[in-house]
């Protein structure tokens, strides 16, 4: 199922938010700079041909998700069998890049498309606007660190994340409940 109007609504908000503290609590949250869309730094908003092949095919505890990694021109294609649910994040590079290696720490700029794996719908996506988004690793949800950290600036990757190491207590403006598995896909474009 492709972003809803509700999840319109609520994008600008979790787009902070998603920057909570990497313990999945959020109540504490930092701002969350969108960078400058200069043609070097944006990111594509074409809709994801349906025809192509998966670039990741993942089954959970219970469903499963394939990943179409994104292209120069169009977003990335997150199909969820639901409910799909994991008890333990995993990380999957979709392209590497050759870019240096992400510190821990590093501050990141990236394109990024969140999928709740309870209802298949998207919650938020820097494709839609086409505007990269750059934070502080040390200052996110633990699942987008672990997908971020140690890989090189140019890679793209997919994550399947816990709740645990996503919103534990769940995020209700953004419809994730608490026990909601997260699907990401991310495209690193600096670090």
């Amino acid at each position: 199922m492709r972003f809803t109007l509700a999840a319109v609504a609520v994008a600008t908000a979790l787009t902070v938010t998603l920057t909570a503290c990497g313990s999945g609590d959020d109540s504490a949250s930092t701002t969350t700079t969108r960078t400058s869309g200069d043609a070097a730094a944006t990111c594509p908003t074409e809709v994801p041909d349906a025809n192509t092949a998966a670039d990741w095919d993942f089954s959970g505890d219970t469903g499963s998700v394939a990943v179409v990694a994104p292209t120069d021109s169009s977003a990335p294609r997150i199909d969820v069998q639901t409910p799909f649910n994991v008890t333990q994040t995993t990380v999957q590079t979709l392209q590497a890049g050759d870019g240096p290696v992400v510190a821990d720490t590093a501050t990141v700029s990236v394109c990024y498309e969140g999928v709740n794996g309870r209802t298949g719908d998207i919650f938020d996506s820097s494709y839609t606007s086409g505007t990269p988004v750059q934070f502080p690793l040390n200052g996110v949800i633990d699942g987008f660190r672990l997908a971020i950290a140690g890989q090189t600036v140019g890679s793209t990757v997919a994550v399947a994340m816990t709740s645990a190491d996503g919103y534990a207590n769940g995020m209700p403006a953004a419809g994730i409940e608490i026990g909601d598995t997260l699907v990401f896909a991310i495209q690193i474009l600096a670090g």
